[in-house]
């Protein structure tokens, strides 16, 4: 197992495992439990996905397509402009 990417929080990070799944990429999340201890413990680097070696460099090749994607023209909210709503 690699660690490729630390999403910044839990809801991205579990997202980004879904998004491997669909493409039959097993993925970790590694550190899941202990963001509900985050008072005590470092606000960074508690959360990271990790994948089989085999597949590290295609999955790290998805997070980067999906980290570059940017909405499409006028399918973008209003209220929130610029910004790619899932």
């Amino acid at each position: 197992m690699r660690r490729i990417y630390e999403p910044e929080n839990l809801m991205e990070g579990e997202l980004l495992q879904g998004m491997l799944a669909s493409e039959g990429i097993e993925a970790h999340l590694v550190g899941r439990d202990l963001v509900g201890a985050s008072g005590e413990l470092p606000i960074f680097g508690l959360l990271g996905l990790a994948v089989d070696n085999d597949q590290a460099e295609y999955a790290r090749e998805l997070i980067s397509a999906y980290n570059a994607a940017l909405p499409l023209p006028g399918d973008e909210p209003e209220s929130f402009p610029g910004t790619l709503v899932c």
